[in-house]
């Protein structure tokens, strides 16, 4: 398996007036109208593009893999790549599945086939792994020629797209590797396993839902996937994805390895997107040094300024992808916004996706949209907030509303200025808990009106 990335590090060198500004912006940024690129225009779109039919210097590591997916040897080289179609993952996940177009069809037999071959051949390795199978539900916002949205619509994960994250996973790994040995100073993508105290959460919910999970046992990745094929099939799949998921730590760049434990590797560092992450630039350097591919011109490899400051660069990088997260997440939040302004007073079904003190938040089945029901709006008695079993628990009558809960929801505002929708509700509440203690302190239901927070864990970045 080959695996070729545009030659970044050949256009942006240390120190220079780019590369300041690369590390600046330390990722692009993608909004649902368009990107913010960490790289001028003439570079991420044009000269490291890998466009159709077109000569591109590339950085690109060979892979072999034995029948049973497991890595048995590896090189890196730079060179020049000539692309021999720009293809939509739909195009080629057509045409295997024998639907090829004009474009694909003369590629189907001599390129889209090997290439799946290889895929199915590594896939047993990544099975084998088990890294984190969490589902995504993320949604695509369609903008239209007026710039107002058009649409709003589920992601398609196909297999296409699963092919081209393994073997770019592979890549990553091999690049942390070939960096390790050569004793070169890197930065790694590393993910933490999860605390003590999220594993307690979600043994203690888990519990509510009648679904064993031993506190005892160490947080492993094949563990996690056994419950989600354990509930996948049943009526809280949903809603055990989405505790799993939040049970997680978040993903960030250091100089220091401690591995990656949703993806269930010991190393491993982002080499595949110099284009748009500086993390990865920084990888391509490191290589060049490590494996003397300098380009005649002068050194385009690590620097001692890029040396004695990773650790720092690591940490800001880190902060800025947070920032980025932060800014796409609420420009979506304004766009879903702007798009059901002309239906407040429509209702819609939803499902409880996160339980606060100050009320319910509720994600919407047909657009994925998140909004909040202030406690104030669920009845005429105290609630309070159990933390344990994720649920609101009405102080008289037990009366719930527990996280995953399938409701019916009336929009009552949508603000695009700041993103914020507001539910009514209109379900009645899950019945009383025989086996759970009523509880004793409630908050009042006339509490006066919560500001509209944002609920973390939606979008994540390996």
């Amino acid at each position: 398996v080959w695996v070729a990335i545009a030659d970044v590090a050949a256009y942006v060198r240390p120190g220079g007036a780019l590369d300041r500004e690369a590390r600046d912006k330390a990722n692009s940024v993608y909004f649902p109208d368009g990107v913010e690129p960490m790289l001028p225009e003439r570079l991420s779109n044009g000269l490291c593009s890998l466009r159709e039919g077109e000569n591109r210097a590339c950085m690109a590591v060979r892979m072999v893999f034995d029948s049973q997916g497991r890595k048995r040897s590896h090189k890196f080289v730079r060179g020049l790549m000539r692309s021999a179609a720009k293809l939509a993952y739909e195009q080629a996940q057509d045409a295997i599945d024998g639907r090829p177009d004009d474009k694909a069809g003369p590629l189907l037999e001599p390129i889209l086939k090997p290439l799946w071959a290889a895929y199915l051949t590594m896939k047993k390795g990544r099975e084998a792994r088990s890294p984190l199978a969490i589902e995504s539900s993320e949604r695509r916002i369609v903008i239209g020629e007026d710039g107002k949205v058009a649409s709003i619509t589920p992601r398609p994960s196909l297999e296409a797209h699963k092919l081209i994250e393994e073997m770019m996973i592979q890549a990553n790994v091999c690049a942390a590797e070939t960096l390790e040995a050569k004793r070169t100073p890197l930065i790694y993508r590393i993910h933490d396993a999860p605390s003590p105290e999220k594993l307690d959460s979600l043994a203690e919910f888990l519990g509510s839902i009648q679904v064993n999970w031993s506190k005892g046992e160490a947080a492993r990745t094949d563990r996690f996937n056994r419950l989600l094929d354990l509930t996948r099939e049943g009526p809280n799949a949903e809603i055990v994805n989405e505790v799993v998921l939040r049970t997680q730590m978040q993903a960030h760049y250091s100089t220091d390895n401690i591995g990656h434990f949703g993806l269930n590797l010991d190393r491993y560092a982002h080499f595949t997107s110099p284009i748009r992450r500086y993390a990865d630039l920084i990888v391509h350097r490191a290589l060049v040094s490590a494996l003397g591919l300098n380009l005649p011109g002068g050194p385009d490899g690590l620097s001692d300024w890029d040396i004695s400051h990773m650790k720092a660069t690591a940490e800001e990088i880190t902060h800025a992808e947070r920032r980025a997260m932060a800014a796409e997440r609420d420009a979506t939040d304004r766009y879903v916004a702007a798009f059901l302004a002309d239906r407040v007073g429509a209702t819609f079904l939803g499902r409880i996706t996160g339980v606060t003190r100050f009320g319910l938040f509720i994600r919407l089945a047909e657009t994925g949209a998140d909004g909040l029901i202030p406690i104030s709006n669920l009845g005429d008695e105290f609630f309070i907030h159990d933390e344990k079993m994720h649920a609101l628990i009405g102080e008289r009558s037990g009366a719930r509303w527990p996280l995953g809960m399938s409701v019916e929801v009336r929009l009552r505002e949508a603000t695009p200025i700041t993103g914020g929708l507001l539910f009514e509700m209109l379900s009645e509440p899950a019945a009383p808990d025989p086996t759970a203690p009523r509880p004793r302190l409630g908050i009042r239901r006339k509490a006066g009106r919560p500001p509209l927070p944002r609920q973390g864990g939606k979008h994540r970045r390996r």
